[in-house]
C-alpha cells in the first residue's frame, strides 16, 4: 500500500510556504508533490485492478494528483513578480480535502460487528 502521508505533508508545506510568502519554495514543494501524488495513485490504482478494497483511496489520490498539477501547472505559468494566482491556492486546498475524504470516512463509519462473531453469539443463546 502506498504512503497517502507523504504527497499530504508535501502539499501542506507548500500551501504554509505560500502562506509565509516563499512564492519559490512554494513553487518547488508543488513540483515535488507531483511525482509523490502520482506515485500514491498509481499504488492505490493497482489495488483496485488487483481487486483489493481500495476504490475509495484510488478516486481521491487521483482527483488530489489532478489538484495538484493544476496547482503546480498554474503557480509556474503566473507572471513573475506578480501575486499567486487563486487557482493555485484553491487547488492546493482541495488536494488537502480530497486526502483528507478518506480519514473522514473512516472516522465517521459505524463500527460494524463481523458476521462470524455476531453468528457465533447467536447460537449460543440458551
Amino acid at each position: 500500500m502506498g504512503s497517502r502521508l507523504l504527497p499530504f505533508c508535501l502539499v501542506l508545506a507548500a500551501l504554509l510556504a505560500q502562506a509565509g510568502g516563499l512564492g519559490g519554495a512554494a513553487l518547488y514543494l508543488g513540483l515535488l508533490a507531483v511525482p509523490v501524488a502520482a506515485a500514491a495513485a498509481f499504488v492505490a490504482i493497482s489495488d483496485v485492478l488487483d481487486e483489493r478494497p481500495a476504490l475509495i483511496r484510488a478516486s481521491t489520490s487521483s482527483l488530489a494528483l489532478l489538484f495538484v498539477v493544476v496547482s503546480s501547472a498554474v503557480r509556474e505559468n503566473a507572471a513573475r513578480g506578480a501575486g499567486v494566482p487563486a487557482l493555485a491556492t484553491s487547488a492546493l486546498v482541495g488536494a488537502l480535502i480530497v486526502y483528507a475524504v478518506p480519514v473522514v470516512i473512516w472516522v465517521l463509519e459505524p463500527y460494524a460487528l463481523p458476521r462470524a462473531r455476531a453468528s457465533a453469539r447467536l447460537s449460543t443463546t440458551p
